[in-house]
């Protein structure tokens, strides 16, 4: 039998911290190890836990989930649960190497378990206010009036990564928080080429998981920040 995935919850709220631990307590197959109020004492029981999922809150007292973000990615998968719906927020935490962003209210006990387990084997997994947040985003940066540097950079990465235009196309909607069903969907191609697509995408990017290719692919993957899934 497998052994449960340990979870670590970062959030200074201690009611939100004490209901998400009593919720993924009785799920199967997770263990709640540790409970952070900050993101100081997050990497600090990190460290000592050894956790394979960390959820992270954004906001927070001390050293906030942003700050902390890019120190606790380098040892274990991040899951941002946050009552913040900013787009900034969403696109800053992708950044830095978070696997998935959840906005509270937007997700059921069983999605949140879904999440979880997502994250921890590389599969981004986003609530609709996040995943909209990051397409209004895409499709603001893909309009004629964009900047020319926003064109310059999107023009460098595909040229510097060697992606086809199709590429592109699924690689921005990748960045976007679709599934590979609802890529399929919008580009009218089946499930299975969209996953050779993202095979030979990766390969390129020289990405394992589908939150470092966002980092890669949006030009702020930073040297000693590599993003666990």
């Amino acid at each position: 039998m497998a052994a449960p995935l340990r979870i670590l919850i970062a959030d200074d709220n201690p009611v939100v911290r004490a209901g998400l631990a009593a919720l993924l307590g009785t799920a199967d197959g997770l263990d709640v190890v540790a409970q952070a109020a900050d993101g100081r004492e997050a990497l600090s029981l990190t460290r000592r836990h050894a956790p394979d999922v960390i959820l992270l809150d954004v906001r927070m007292p001390g050293v906030d989930g942003i700050s902390a973000l890019p120190h606790l990615v380098r040892l274990a998968p991040v899951l941002m649960l946050t009552y913040n719906q900013e787009t900034e927020i969403v696109r800053e935490s992708l950044l830095l190497g978070a696997g998935g962003y959840l906005v509270h209210g937007e997700f059921t006990p069983d999605d949140l378990v879904r999440a979880v387990h997502n994250v921890r084997e590389g599969r981004a997994h986003f609530t609709t206010t996040a995943a909209s947040a990051l397409l209004a985003e895409l499709r603001t940066s893909s309009q004629p009036q964009r900047t020319v540097a926003q064109s310059t950079d999107r023009l460098h990465n595909s040229v510097l990564f060697g992606l086809s235009s199709r590429e592109v196309e699924i690689m921005d909607l990748i960045a976007s928080g679709m599934s590979n069903q609802q890529i399929a969907a919008t580009c009218f191609i089946s499930e299975k080429t969209v996953k050779n697509h993202i095979n030979r995408i990766f390969a390129k990017l020289q990405s394992t998981s589908r939150s470092e290719a966002i980092a890669r692919w949006l030009g702020t993957a930073r040297p000693g920040v590599t993003g666990h899934g």
